[in-house]
């Protein structure tokens, strides 16, 4: 029932698809009605996905919450549509759900629109200012680290959840991680995130869209408050920097585009580093070796892990953050909207027209990588960078126009967690049988991944 309600909710929110375009043409697998192949996606969404390519070729059709999808399956395919250089697929009407909690958010904008913001935001990820971060992220990352139990199961996935947040409230708006102000946030940020992912798509009393709606009420009005304090006195935080950045003719954002970009960057930066650390912990504790591997790395580099320099250097532990999120990417599907008809290998595809994006399956294409299943650090080494094979061969991040602007940041912050982590602590997975992911709509451990935490003296 609650598929059924899904479906339609969700079709609800599509523009125009009162007049869905024909896709009739495109093969496909049979689809059972209403809710299509929603079930079958949901549960083994790249298993599906392969069965699919493995019949059908690149281009085939799914149903999908009631929509008819052409995916296009690939590299050659993301190059084309990531790069978009006959501008005509849209990020906005691709990401349609999220639009009711996170309107003018960078994901929901498009073409000059998208570029003028891209260019405000760069600002605050530059070099500089990322050097800013790195202390205070180093200081929370530890704090909150060092509160995780010992010895103790714990689901890891849930307290890295909450880390992320709180680390957001720290790094990102400079507030005190354990302070009552984080917590209130961290509370609104859940909700408004459950809500964007929710099957009532209406705030209707006490469900989660109500909830969420509230939450980003209160996030709005906390976020207005300081915007005029941070002008006046900025600090070294990303919020701060957000209310000073321009563009290079002097352009800023005024008071609402603040709010949105900030709000959609806070919920964007949680969901995706959270996936992020917890596919390294799972990597580490599957392949305990590599934690060893790590560790003489950090030993190496010494009291200068921190630097711009030491960080550069630990570089296998940036090879084991690119093996896991080529295995667990945050985003593992794509959408987009066609604004015009086009043609692509051999078949027309009319306007409107909804496009699925597959970087997930794609990273596991033995024709980029050898043995592809397997974890393998190994392969981004210089002498073997098996993702140079195709500029799109490597995507977690996206690419184009919309590649994540965080990319650089996020890669920064698994090496600061860690440092942190491995220079007291190892892991070690509960779950003998494996962990399972649920791929869609953001990447988790169906079991929390539970692990124990076991100190570098009693290792």
């Amino acid at each position: 029932m609650e598929l059924v309600i899904l479906v339609r909710a969700f079709a609800k929110e599509v523009p125009d698809m009162a007049s869905e375009p024909d896709l009739s043409h495109i093969p496909g697998p049979p689809a059972p009605p209403l809710v299509g192949h929603t079930i079958q996606i949901l549960r083994d969404s790249y298993g599906f996905q392969q069965e699919c390519i493995a019949l059908y070729g690149s281009v085939y059709k799914t149903k999908l919450l009631g929509i008819w999808r052409a995916n296009l399956c690939g590299a050659e395919a993301m190059e084309m549509a990531l790069l978009d250089k006959q501008q005509n697929f849209s990020s906005k009407m691709g990401w349609y759900s999220l639009e009711r909690l996170f309107p003018g958010g960078l994901m929901l904008q498009d073409f000059e629109e998208h570029r003028q913001n891209r260019r405000i935001m760069q600002q605050a990820f530059r070099a500089s200012a990322l050097n800013d971060y790195t202390k205070g992220m180093a200081e929370a990352i530890q704090l909150l680290i060092r509160a995780w139990p010992v010895d103790q199961e714990f689901r890891s996935y849930d307290a890295i959840k909450e880390l992320t947040l709180r680390l957001g409230c720290a790094v990102f708006m400079g507030l005190s991680a354990g302070g009552d102000l984080a917590r209130k946030l961290n509370i609104a940020f859940i909700r408004e995130i459950r809500a964007a992912l929710s099957v009532v798509r209406y705030p209707v009393p006490f469900t989660s869209m109500w909830y969420g709606v509230r939450g980003r009420t209160f996030l709005r009005n906390t976020f207005r408050q300081l915007i005029a304090e941070r002008r006046s006195t900025p600090g070294d935080d990303f919020f701060s920097q957000m209310c000073l950045s321009t563009d290079e003719d002097g352009n800023g954002w005024s008071e609402e585009e603040i709010l949105d970009q900030f709000n959609f960057l806070m919920m964007a930066a949680h969901d995706t580093t959270a996936t992020a650390i917890s596919a390294m912990i799972w990597a580490l504790g599957a392949h305990s070796e590599w934690q060893e591997v790590l560790a003489a790395e950090l030993d190496e580099i010494g009291e200068a892990v921190l630097t711009t320099d030491g960080l550069a250097r630990m570089t296998q532990t940036e090879q084991v953050f690119k093996e896991a999120l080529r295995l667990v990417p945050p985003v593992p599907f794509i959408p987009r909207r066609a604004i015009s008809g086009f043609t692509w290998k051999g078949f027309e595809f009319p306007a409107g027209a909804m496009i699925t994006l597959n970087p997930g399956v794609t990273m596991l294409s033995p024709v980029f990588y050898s043995d592809p299943e397997s974890f393998d650090p190994s392969r981004f080494a210089s002498h073997r960078a098996e993702e140079q094979a195709h500029k799109f061969a490597w995507t977690p991040f996206g690419g184009g126009a919309h590649k994540c602007i965080g990319m650089h940041f996020s890669t920064l912050q698994a090496k600061i967690f860690f440092a942190a982590l491995l220079r007291e602590r190892r892991v070690e997975l509960v779950n003998s049988n494996g962990t399972q992911w649920q791929r869609l709509p953001i990447p988790k451990p169906k079991d929390g991944l539970p692990i124990r935490l076991r100190s570098v003296s009693s290792h």
